[in-house]
């Protein structure tokens, strides 16, 4: 589904309005998980409600990798997302999850909010020791 809007400015509340009728049309609910095509740049996200306003985020890496400026109408493509959101466990954590069956149970039930959570915290350690003591900690809360 194909529609035109403005580049807003980056502020709060901002981005790409969507239509109502084009959040009707997806068929997703109210905030839909969906794919985004801008001049080519496709990524993924969910349409907000803010301010009694539909809106897809446009961060600044999107916006410049899409060539586009504040100001100027584009033209923008979306689809509905099926897919639930996928994470991918670092490989030293999925090692240490697995050698500990009660954690792995313990993980296996997290939301996907609790699992990006933990999962952003481990990329996040610049050291090796930072990351083996999150790591350790993540271990410890979820026995």
């Amino acid at each position: 589904m194909r529609f035109r809007t403005m580049v807003e400015p980056p502020e709060p509340m901002r981005g790409l309005e969507v239509p109502a009728e084009v959040v009707e049309a997806l068929g997703g609910g109210a905030r839909p998980r969906v794919t985004i095509t801008l001049n080519g740049h496709t990524w993924q996200s969910r349409i907000a409600i803010m301010r009694g306003r539909h809106l897809i985020g446009l961060s600044n890496a999107n916006r410049k990798a899409a060539g586009v400026s504040v100001g100027e109408e584009v033209e923008v493509g979306v689809e509905l997302d099926d897919d639930p959101p996928r994470l991918v466990e670092p490989e030293d954590l999925a090692r240490a999850l697995d050698t500990d069956p009660a954690a792995r149970a313990a993980w296996d039930r997290l939301s996907h909010t609790h699992r990006r959570r933990h999962i952003l915290a481990v990329d996040g350690a610049k050291k090796p020791q930072t990351r083996a003591r999150r790591i350790d900690q993540i271990l410890t809360d979820l026995r």
